[in-house]
Formats: C-alpha cells, sequence, structure tokens
C-alpha cells in the first residue's frame, strides 16, 4: 500500500524520517508511544530505540521483530494527511 515504510533513519531523541512507498516522507516523533508504557516502555533506552528495522513484506517500522506501529498511523503522523477513513470509523486516531 502506499502507506508502507520502505526505509526509515534515526534523526535524534526518540524521532525516526520515515520513507512511505508512495514517495512521502516525514519525521516522527515516538516519545508519546514511548511515554504510555506498556510494550513501547521498552523504547524508553535509546540504544534499544536505534535497533529499528524496516519489514519490507509487512511495510512496518519494527523493534526486536514484537513491537511496531501499524504503518497507517505512522503515515498519518509523518504526512499531517487523515487517517485512512476505515481507521477514522473504527475510532482509532494519531497519538500528536
Amino acid at each position: 500500500m502506499y502507506y508502507d515504510a520502505v526505509s526509515a533513519e534515526y534523526l535524534e531523541n526518540y524521532k525516526l524520517k520515515i520513507w512511505f512507498a508512495d514517495g512521502k516522507s516525514g519525521i516522527v516523533d515516538f516519545t508519546l508511544y514511548i511515554r504510555k508504557g506498556g510494550i513501547f516502555g521498552k523504547l524508553a533506552d535509546l540504544e534499544n530505540f536505534k535497533r529499528f528495522t524496516v519489514n519490507q513484506e509487512l511495510g512496518v517500522i519494527t523493534w526486536d521483530g514484537e513491537i511496531d506501529i501499524a504503518p497507517e498511523t505512522l503515515y498519518s503522523e509523518a504526512t499531517q494527511e487523515p487517517l485512512p477513513q476505515w481507521v477514522e470509523k473504527a475510532g482509532l486516531k494519531r497519538s500528536a
């Protein structure tokens, strides 16, 4: 899909620049996710955060193959474009 992540680069703190399948890119700050704790609390250690990978098959940014965020959510945050209609209908929204 157009919102699949195809590559990413660490910038600083908890920020990544992410490129998407449609050629767009943007910066996502993961601080709010990390502050929520739970599974994302594991990323509070900056060295762990920097060990992300891009799963090309799924189009997601992942940590240890177990932590990821839906690519359409990252796309919306990076590009400031609205979430897909089906996400809005489900009552989900961006973290920022």
